[in-house]
């Protein structure tokens, strides 16, 4: 799956993970509000097989599929998507 992943500007070390055919419109209103502008971070393929320097590929393609994206939060932080 191709991937486009974005920045917040109002949280630190989060970034919200799309796929190439969608938009950020499947994100929830309040989560956008809480993360502020998003900027553009970077584009790749994502498989199952990738390595991610914070967590599991398999688990952001599921959420990815189940929820249209992926919220990527500091380490020790937790908030349901």
């Amino acid at each position: 799956m191709r991937c486009l992943v974005y920045r917040s500007t109002r949280r630190a070390d989060t970034y919200v993970y799309v796929p190439r055919e969608e938009s950020l419109a499947k994100l929830p209103d309040g989560l956008r509000r809480q993360l502020g502008r998003l900027e553009f971070a970077l584009e790749f393929d994502l498989t199952a097989e990738r390595r991610l320097a914070r967590g599991d590929a398999r688990v952001v393609l599921a959420q990815i599929e189940d929820c249209g994206y992926y919220l990527q939060l500091p380490p020790g932080e937790w908030t349901e998507t």
